[in-house]
């Protein structure tokens, strides 16, 4: 009788076994994206629409993250109030003190407005990009540039911004805005610049 029973359990899980292999996989499908990409591009396939390259990234240009929704968010792009000279969206920088990462009061309302439009724009990304001055190590500068980027995140985050719409990234001192080294130069260097998708 034990023998029976053994027998029978392994028949069944012979058949369990060879049920299994016999269910046809479930793939997601996966969208080919080159000729639309090609086509916007200008038959360029390797060229990006929204300025970032599709090549390898180094250190110091990751953008941590994904870019899904990058097409959804590149239509919030074309918004006129994100370019109204008049609006407070067209302003897209937060200078810091030496050696600093707060965030001053004077930027509140910006990021305010920055998150009203976010919040109204569920399909909008933002990339805020952390830059230094060139004083101190590149290291260092990458870490400092990146503290900023988080602090302005932060911000978003304590208004109401979904973390998922705002991406972070450090260029440490690798994008000066002025390459003079002078107490001037250098504070238009200690900066987060504020990048829509699509821009």
């Amino acid at each position: 009788m034990k023998l029976l029973w053994k027998l029978a359990a392994t028949v069944t899980a012979a058949l369990v076994l060879a049920g299994c292999s016999s269910t046809p996989e479930n793939t997601s499908p996966v969208e080919d994206r080159t000729a639309a990409t090609g086509a916007a591009t200008g038959g360029n396939p390797g060229a990006s629409t929204s300025g970032v390259s599709t090549g390898a990234t180094t250190a110091g240009t990751a953008i941590q993250g994904n870019n899904a929704g990058s097409a959804a968010a590149g239509a919030g792009a074309t918004d006129p109030a994100l370019r109204d000279p008049r609006s407070p969206l067209s302003r897209r920088e937060i200078f810091y003190d030496f050696d600093s990462f707060v965030v001053k009061d004077e930027y509140k309302p910006l990021l305010e407005a920055h998150a009203a439009y976010l919040k109204r724009n569920r399909s909008a990304r933002l990339t805020v990009e952390g830059n230094t001055d060139d004083r101190g190590s590149r290291e260092y500068n990458l870490a400092l540039g990146q503290k900023r980027a988080e602090s302005v995140k932060r911000v978003l985050a304590l208004l109401g911004v979904s973390e998922a719409q705002v991406e972070t990234v450090s260029f440490g001192e690798e994008k000066p805005r002025n390459p003079a080294a002078s107490e001037p130069a250098w504070s238009e260097n200690r900066r987060c610049d504020l990048r829509y998708a699509g821009e």
